[in-house]
């Protein structure tokens, strides 16, 4: 069985299943992942959110969001919530999932996309560069912003 990478907006049987994934990998309220997703599913934003499927099951995913949590509310839309499942990891799943956003997004004239992370080295991969720090809601140590055009 073959991994397929697709958007919400092309598949919103999922909308349900989708927030509450997410919500069982970041604690973020279901009900913050749905309005999220109906903003996208109901037009009223040229944002979307990427599943990557194995079978019927989701093993990966992102959104694209105004802001991810953080004082920099100028620089935006935001990836956020990318999540690959653990026997997953190492497959490329983020990689591909990151570039169908940035595609995606582009393709509906959005450029260029945030994306605030902990993580050095991995995004850079991607395409993605640094671009500055940022405080995270709640964090009192500033974590990196990243851009991709």
């Amino acid at each position: 069985m073959f991994l397929r990478y697709i958007t919400l907006t092309d598949h919103p049987e999922l909308r349900d299943r989708a927030a509450a994934w997410f919500n069982s990998k970041w604690h973020v309220p279901v009900e913050a992942y749905l309005e999220c997703m109906d903003a996208c599913l109901d037009g009223s934003t040229p944002y979307d959110w990427f599943l990557c499927l194995h079978g019927e099951r989701i093993v990966g995913g992102l959104g694209v969001i105004e802001n991810d949590f953080h004082d920099r509310k100028d620089l935006a839309p935001n990836v956020c919530a990318v999540y690959t499942e653990e026997e997953y990891r190492g497959r490329g799943v983020a990689g591909e999932l990151l570039g169908l956003a940035v595609r995606t997004l582009r393709e509906r004239g959005v450029s260029p996309l945030y994306l605030l992370t902990d993580h050095t080295g991995f995004y850079e991969r991607y395409g993605w560069e640094f671009f500055c720090f940022a405080l995270g809601d709640g964090e009192e140590t500033p974590s990196r912003l990243y851009i991709h055009g």
